[in-house]
């Protein structure tokens, strides 16, 4: 299994990129650079990060494709497009974005998110993606969300039939599903459910973790792995033995010293159930 997170170093330099995942003991990396680098700093990536051993994990397009503003919707999908062209070229596994909102918030939450109509136009617009690009190496996913689809394992298995696409694929964040104390207390049995019907498709996954509060009514936050109640003995387990080749990758903590934390949590989780990580 590999695990990879950010790293604070220059994005202009390759060498000292590489460098640095390596002194952090990540063998896996998000993409340093947008589609508007130039096509030499890409190559110079792929190429260090080929000899150095470190999978390029994914290439984000952060944006609202499926926006109710058709300016907007219309400049995601052309962003969402390079930056899978992007991926593609740098050898990423994938790239990888929610489904959007129909909220004028990007990512937030709204009354038609979870309607048939909003699935339908999710399936529409991965398929303009993908069918624009055509890529050859890099897959397209979505990341699970709690109030967006894929809001499920179900859900994503939908979507990959209906979208139909050989390069769509699946990106798994367990955190973004537990979104109900039900799922919080069961969310070992949640994730095993994930990698039992989507292993196959998984092509990265984000590493966080989960609390919920005791004030009403219902109050869940993220926090740094380690210090929620994410089964990770369940996610590793699962992750090595189901989708071995996907990545774990940190996310959205605020400073080398937490991600160092992070990182020393899952390997110690690791250890403990007989995962080795590359």
């Amino acid at each position: 299994m590999r695990l990879g997170g950010p790293v604070f170093t220059s994005t202009a330099d390759p060498d000292a990129w590489v460098k640095a995942h390596l002194s952090k003991g990540y063998t896996a990396a998000y993409c340093p650079i947008d589609a508007s680098a130039p096509a030499e700093l890409a190559r110079a990536y792929a190429a260090v990060a080929e000899a150095a051993g470190i999978v390029i994990a994914e290439v984000g397009a952060w944006s609202n494709p499926i926006s109710p503003d058709d300016d907007i919707r219309r400049k995601a999908i052309a962003h969402c497009q390079a930056q899978l062209d992007l991926a593609d070229r740098i050898g990423a596994l994938c790239c990888v974005n929610i489904a959007g909102s129909r909220d004028k918030q990007w990512d937030g939450p709204h009354p038609d998110n979870l309607t048939p109509d909003t699935f339908d136009l999710i399936v529409e617009t991965v398929r303009a993606i993908i069918d624009a690009v055509k890529p050859t190496r890099a897959f397209y996913t979505l990341e699970t969300m709690p109030w967006i689809y894929p809001d499920s394992a179900d859900a994503y298995l939908k979507l990959i039939h209906d979208i139909d696409r050989k390069h769509f694929a699946a990106h798994l964040d367990p955190v973004n599903l537990v979104c109900s104390p039900q799922r919080y207390f069961a969310n070992a049995a949640l994730i095993r459910e994930c990698f039992q019907k989507l292993g196959p498709h998984i092509k990265s996954c984000h590493a966080k973790d989960i609390t919920l509060s005791n004030k009403l009514t219902v109050h869940l936050d993220e926090t740094r792995p380690g210090l929620g109640s994410l089964d990770y003995v369940t996610f590793l387990h699962e992750l090595d033995t189901r989708a071995p080749d996907a990545p774990l990758m940190l996310e959205h903590l605020s400073n080398p010293e937490d991600y160092d934390l992070a990182a020393g949590y899952i390997r110690s989780v690791a250890e403990q159930v007989g995962v080795t990580l590359a």
